[in-house]
């Protein structure tokens, strides 16, 4: 009786005496089993790279800032703007659709002045939570808290870009530099914010809500002192704005006296329904990227088959003469089947290792070079997807071509040449 050791030594000499079909063959396989991997990893790199594009404006954030009033919905003409108040901020925060409120005042027509270098960088009159709902990452020293508001201190912190310019190569903590001629002190710098060739906001000073309004209040026929550029505000639930929005959309209408369902009457970007628009465009761009790869991968499992069938033709007299000298129809079953397995887990096992090197490689050469892209890299779930379609293309290569081979007639197949 033939063991399996046997068995395998016979399949390894009918894979040697085909070197090139085999080789082909295999390849088949391999480049299914990476294009798989390769597609589904590009899609999740994009998929990565535009969450972490998001995650730099803010986390889990609804930005609103000042509208203009149509007098009829759709219409462009006779629009009447509006400016955000400190009590539409605090009206909004009453909401219980609302876990988190931020109001900011932004000038972009100031100018700093260093001992060094001057700058004119955005100055954007903050509160101390404004840190928490957008992204702003302290590289030293500190940002805002209670008492700098309630007392209107001058300080500020700079954005990355502007402490490079006013403070080239020198420290900066403690110093002071004056915007519009008035003098602040230097408390905190923020890291770079990584936007690809936007970089607005490594460009920004910030200083203390109540400051900015004391003493660089919008500039406009009857705009309010302490009127504000937008309000920004997270949803009691998280990554759920289908009631937060319309609540805060019901409270702004009534304090500015339009109807809340003239929705041009608000300038508003919900981060949230935007991450989940990309993500049911990536995870349709995973299923059919997966689905190309599979297709891919049948292909060469097809090839697989089709070949083995060849070589069951081919050798079919020695089939006759296994079968005349005493081998049994699940000796010859096992050769073909095991033939055919060993041809596409081989080649299976090297496409995974090869794509996945190569992503590795991409990875350390990519890997925050393009913004909004993270490079391919192995997906657990699409690995596991291939090993699962490796195993039924394997059966399938070799379970029926093997069941023709031990079907033949011993005397049949000795006929044949």
């Amino acid at each position: 009786m033939q063991n399996f050791s046997d068995t395998l030594g016979q399949v390894f000499q009918a894979i040697l005496a085909n070197k090139l079909r085999s080789f082909l063959t295999m390849f088949g396989i391999a480049w299914g089993v990476g294009s798989l991997l390769v597609l589904v990893g590009l899609g999740e790199g994009f998929r990565s790279g535009q969450h972490k594009q998001l995650a730099t404006f803010g986390n889990d954030v609804v930005l609103m800032w000042d509208g203009t009033i149509p007098a009829l919905a759709n219409q462009h003409t006779g629009m009447r703007p509006y400016q955000f108040t400190p009590g539409d901020e605090a009206a909004v925060r009453a909401l219980p659709e609302v876990r988190a409120v931020t109001g900011f005042l932004q000038r972009n027509d100031l100018y700093e002045v260093s001992a060094y270098a001057n700058s004119s960088g955005q100055v954007m009159g903050v509160e101390p939570n404004f840190a928490a709902l957008r992204f702003v990452p302290i590289a030293e020293g500190r940002f805002f808290d209670a008492a700098d508001l309630a007392e209107r201190r001058r300080v500020v912190v700079l954005g990355a870009k502007n402490a490079t310019v006013l403070f080239p190569g020198r420290p900066l903590l403690g110093e002071s530099i004056t915007i519009n001629d008035i003098r602040f002190t230097i408390v905190g710098r923020v890291d770079t914010i990584s936007r690809g060739n936007n970089d607005r906001d490594n460009q920004s000073v910030y200083i203390p809500l109540t400051t900015m309004q004391e003493l660089f209040a919008m500039k406009g026929d009857n705009v309010a002192q302490d009127a504000m550029s937008s309000i920004q505000y997270q949803p009691a639930t998280k990554g759920d704005t289908t009631a937060a929005v319309p609540a805060v959309h019901r409270v702004i209408a009534e304090r500015h006296g339009f109807d809340p369902s003239l929705t041009d009457a608000f300038e508003e970007w919900d981060t949230i329904q935007e991450e989940h628009m990309i993500g049911a465009i990536f995870n349709a761009m995973d299923i059919f990227l997966g689905g190309v790869g599979i297709v891919t991968l049948a292909l060469g499992a097809v090839g697989i088959i089709n070949i083995m069938l060849v070589s069951v033709t081919e050798r079919t007299r020695e089939i006759g003469i296994l079968k005349a000298i005493g081998a049994t129809k699940s000796a010859i079953l096992a050769q073909f089947f095991w033939e055919g397995l060993l041809l596409t887990a081989v080649s299976g096992m090297i496409g995974i290792a090869v794509s996945a090197g190569g992503m590795w490689v991409l990875q350390q050469l990519l890997t925050g070079k393009v913004p909004g892209f993270d490079p391919p890299r192995l997906v657990p779930w699409s690995a596991a997807l291939a090993l699962i379609c490796l195993v039924l293309c394997g059966v399938a290569a070799g379970l029926y071509p093997a069941s023709k081979a031990a079907a033949l007639d011993p005397i049949e197949a000795l006929r044949r040449e």
